[in-house]
C-alpha cells in the first residue's frame, strides 16, 4: 500500500521504504557543533527539503549523506545500508552543487558522460543515456557547447543531467537555484518538481529560501543551530509552527506573549483572547501565540467577532500585489498583509497612515507555538 500526499491539486505517491535514515548524527569542527544529534527519515520517492539560515548545518548534513564528510557520532543509512566508511563514489547518490562544478574544457555531452566513462560503461550505452539526459533537461542541440557558452540556467540543467544520468537512488541538491535570477529560479523550481515526480527519484534539497521549500517539498525539516526544530508537510510547518524560530523563519509571523487564564482563554497585552477548541492550556501557563500577517482582518467598524481590539496604522508598505500594514497597539507592533484589490470592488477597504482600525484575530488562526522564552529543540 503506497502512502499518498496531496500537494495543491497533485496527488503524490510515495513508496513505503525509507530511502535515507539519520540516527543521532553529530558533526563538530573544533569547538563548534555544526550538526547536533539529528535524526530523520526520508521516504522513497519523496521531495524532502532541509531549510534554514546560513550556518544552521543543512549543507554539512547533506555532505555527510553524500560521503564528503563523516559524522563524529551517529549513523547514516541509505536504502537500509550503513554508509560509515563508504566513499562518495560507492554511494547510490549524486550531488548537484550550487556552483555547477562543470569541467570548463569539456562540452555539454562530455560533462554529462563523465561519470559513465569513469565506470567504463560501453560507448553505446553512454550515448543512449546522454541523449536521454539531454532530452530530460531540454538541452538537445547544445551538446557541443562549452560551459562558458551557456547561461546560468543552462549550466544548472547540465549539472542536473550529469547527476541524473547515473540513475542514483537519491539526488542531493545543495542550493542549486540560488545563483539564478528570480524569474529563472521560479521557472526551474517548477521544472525540478515535474522532473522529480516523473522520475520518482528521492530528492533531498537544501535551501535557505522559504518560498522555494514551500512550493517544492513534500516535507520540510526546518534547521537552526545544528538541530531540527520541526519536520512536517509544507502546509503543516507553515500553518502550525511549533517554535518561535519556525514561526519567524518560515514566512512572517506575529508573536504575542500570553498567560493562560483558563484552558482556552488567555490574557495578552492586546486584551483577553479566546483560543481554538484544540488548544488546552494550564491556568498560569505562559505561552507565545503566533498568527500570520495574512490571517489578520482589519475593519473600520467594530465587527461582531472574538479577539477584537483597536490599533493605529503606523506605516504602510506597498509591494505591488499586497499592502503591508504595520500596526501599533498598546506597545505591541503587528504586521498585517492585505491583497491589493480593485478599489471600486464592494467591501474593499484601504487604510491610511495614523488611522485607528479594528483588528480581529479569529481563534482558529491563533497558534500556540511555545512556552514564552523557550528555544527550539531537535524536532526530528
Amino acid at each position: 500500500m503506497e502512502q499518498t500526499l496531496f500537494r495543491g491539486r497533485r496527488e503524490r505517491k510515495l513508496g513505503e521504504g525509507i530511502a535515507v535514515r539519520l540516527e543521532g548524527v553529530r558533526k563538530r569542527y573544533g569547538d563548534t557543533e555544526a550538526v547536533a544529534g539529528v535524526s530523520l527519515e526520508v521516504r522513497d520517492g519523496e521531495f524532502f527539503s532541509l531549510l534554514g539560515p546560513s550556518g544552521c548545518g543543512k549543507t554539512t548534513l547533506l555532505r555527510m549523506i553524500a560521503g564528503f564528510d563523516e559524522p563524529d557520532e551517529g549513523r547514516i543509512l541509505i536504502a537500509g545500508q550503513d554508509m560509515r566508511g563508504v566513499p562518495p563514489y560507492r554511494r547510490p547518490v549524486n550531488t548537484v552543487f550550487q556552483n555547477y562544478a562543470l569541467f570548463p574544457h569539456m562540452s555539454v555531452e562530455q560533462n554529462i558522460a563523465f561519470g559513465l566513462r569513469m565506470r567504463r560503461m560501453p560507448k553505446e550505452e553512454i550515448a543512449r543515456r546522454v541523449a536521454w539526459a539531454l532530452e530530460l533537461v531540454n538541452m538537445q542541440g547544445l551538446e557541443k557547447r562549452r560551459p562558458n557558452q551557456l547561461s546560468g540556467g543552462q549550466k544548472q540543467r547540465v549539472a542536473l543531467a550529469r547527476a541524473l544520468v547515473n540513475e542514483p537512488e537519491v539526488l542531493l541538491l545543495d542550493e542549486p537555484l540560488s545563483a539564478l535570477d528570480l524569474k529563472l529560479r521560479q521557472e526551474l523550481r517548477v521544472e525540478l518538481m515535474n522532473l522529480q515526480e516523473r522520475l520518482g527519484i528521492t530528492f533531498i534539497f537544501v535551501t535557505h529560501d522559504q518560498e522555494e521549500a514551500l512550493v517544492m517539498s513534500d516535507r520540510i525539516a526546518v534547521m537552526n543551530r545544528g538541530q531540527v526544530e520541526q519536520v512536517g508537510a509544507a502546509e503543516d510547518v507553515y500553518e502550525l509552527p511549533r517554535t518561535p524560530f519556525v514561526a519567524r523563519f518560515l514566512g512572517d509571523s506575529n508573536l504575542i506573549p500570553a498567560t493562560a487564564l483558563e484552558p482556552r482563554r488567555v490574557r495578552t497585552p492586546l486584551g483577553e483572547f479566546v483560543l481554538d477548541e484544540e488548544d488546552a492550556l494550564t491556568p498560569g501557563q505562559e505561552v507565545l501565540l503566533s498568527i500570520r500577517p495574512e490571517k489578520i482582518r482589519l475593519f473600520r467598524e467594530k465587527p461582531n467577532l472574538p479577539n477584537v481590539f483597536q490599533a493605529r496604522v503606523d506605516d504602510i508598505i506597498y509591494t505591488g500585489a499586497e499592502n503591508h500594514y504595520l500596526l501599533e497597539a498598546d506597545g505591541v507592533r503587528l504586521t498585517v498583509n492585505t491583497l491589493n484589490q480593485d478599489i471600486l470592488e464592494p467591501g474593499h477597504d484601504e487604510f491610511s497612515y495614523d488611522e485607528v482600525v479594528w483588528v480581529a484575530m479569529t481563534p482558529e488562526k491563533l497558534v500556540v507555538v511555545s512556552e514564552a522564552g523557550s528555544g527550539g529543540g531537535n524536532g526530528a
